[in-house]
């Protein structure tokens, strides 16, 4: 299936029959991905008293608890809710589900004892195209990224100035195959947060800040799938939260 689609004053070709799922799945089984010093996630039947939600058990259904975090156990979407004072949800701000997205590959740089993404290896990556998503594969890109346990790990991170690079960019939504686009330990400054969403107050929160804009994190880009420019749905489950479980798809672009 084939539709076009036209952004710009370019009009593109999109493949619909060939998605690129980028999400980690959830799972139960103990090779999930993990952050943020949690234990795996639990997916288990219900009980109650002698009854078990199992049709292997003698019930007529599946019937599972599933017990994790968002932020920590895999694919997920944030809105600036993530770190303000008030409430603010992730399935009230993202109400577009479809965008034209640029897959990026950048190796971060060692300063200290950190690896962090700058600023010049985005603007080179992007490379003045105006896109309405980025989607950031570190290297090496590991095939450990879909099972790690980063706790305590220190991994690679976004620099504040890179993320106010992509927001001056006029590029609404970041995708990135880290736990998060900031430090592990940096003291709850969450620099590189605030600098994409334009929030300087927490407390009260300024009025220019960017309500729409997302923060997807823990995706896993396979090699096989080149840089380049993609059409991008992302879809969230229906929380009022902060953040939600997320499937980003991406589909090849063909220039007509």
């Amino acid at each position: 299936m084939k539709a076009t689609i036209d952004y710009n004053t370019t009009t593109f070709t999109v493949d619909l029959s060939n998605p690129i799922d980028i999400s980690l799945p959830l799972t139960g089984s103990g090779h999930n991905p993990i952050a943020w010093y949690l234990e795996q996630p639990v997916i288990a039947p219900v009980t109650m008293g002698d009854w078990v939600g199992k049709v292997g058990q003698g019930s007529s259904t599946n019937f599972n608890n599933i017990f994790f975090n968002p932020h920590a156990h895999g694919t997920h979407t944030e809105c600036l809710g993530h770190i303000t004072k008030a409430f603010y949800s992730i399935n009230k701000a993202l109400k577009t589900f479809f965008f034209v997205a640029e897959v990026i590959s950048v190796q971060p740089e060692a300063v200290g004892d950190d690896l962090v993404i700058s600023k010049a290896q985005i603007e080179a990556a992007l490379g003045g195209k105006t896109v309405e998503a980025i989607v950031i594969r570190t290297l090496p890109n590991e095939a450990a990224k879909q099972s790690k346990n980063y706790s305590h790990t220190n991994p690679p991170y976004l620099h504040h100035d890179a993320a106010a690079f992509i927001r001056e960019s006029g590029i609404d939504h970041l995708l990135i195959d880290l736990p998060s686009v900031d430090k592990e330990k940096d003291e709850g400054l969450l620099l590189a947060h605030k600098a994409f969403w334009n929030v300087t107050n927490t407390d009260t929160l300024n009025a220019d800040a960017r309500h729409n804009a997302t923060i997807t994190e823990m995706v896993f880009i396979p090699d096989t799938v080149p840089d380049g420019t993609y059409l991008l749905n992302l879809q969230i489950a229906s929380f009022e939260n902060d953040a939600s479980p997320s499937k980003p798809v991406l589909y090849g672009l063909l220039e007509d």
